[in-house]
């Protein structure tokens, strides 16, 4: 097993990952070693167990892997969906799909990651429209 290099300090992956979210920019993980994506924000690959991860900008480009609807009434703020959404890259990641009813939200469906505030947080969703370039 990869041992995490004893020279590392700086901030944890997860708040990299945040950190470039409230500045506007949605990045993944890539390993040096065996060249595989890496989402969830890791210190380890998940693949190769290599500590060698590098951030990069996805394509933003994505499809909707399985969905769901979350049922709750009106005044609590009415249906949503949640989705896997699998990456061109590779990885995938749950999220919303958010200009779309959540009934019409299907498997396949091309979709862009875009940032938006959610709960009172940064994050990435997705919308149902081609992305020419990167949006965020």
């Amino acid at each position: 097993m990869t041992q995490i290099p004893s020279d590392f300090s700086g901030p944890g992956p997860l708040r990299v990952y945040q950190d470039a979210l409230n500045q506007g920019k949605f990045l993944i993980q890539q390993c040096k070693d065996c060249g595989a994506y890496v989402f969830y924000p890791r210190v380890l690959c998940n693949h190769c167990g290599s500590a060698a991860l590098k951030w990069i900008e996805p394509t933003g480009r994505a499809v909707v892997y399985s969905t769901s609807v979350i049922r709750q009434k009106p005044e609590k703020g009415g249906d949503y969906n949640v989705a896997l959404i699998q990456l061109e890259e590779g990885p995938r990641l749950l999220s919303r799909v958010m200009d779309v009813e959540p009934d019409k939200v299907t498997i396949g469906m091309a979709v862009s990651a875009h940032i938006a505030e959610l709960d009172g947080q940064r994050a990435v969703v997705f919308y149902n429209k081609e992305q020419g370039s990167k949006e965020w």
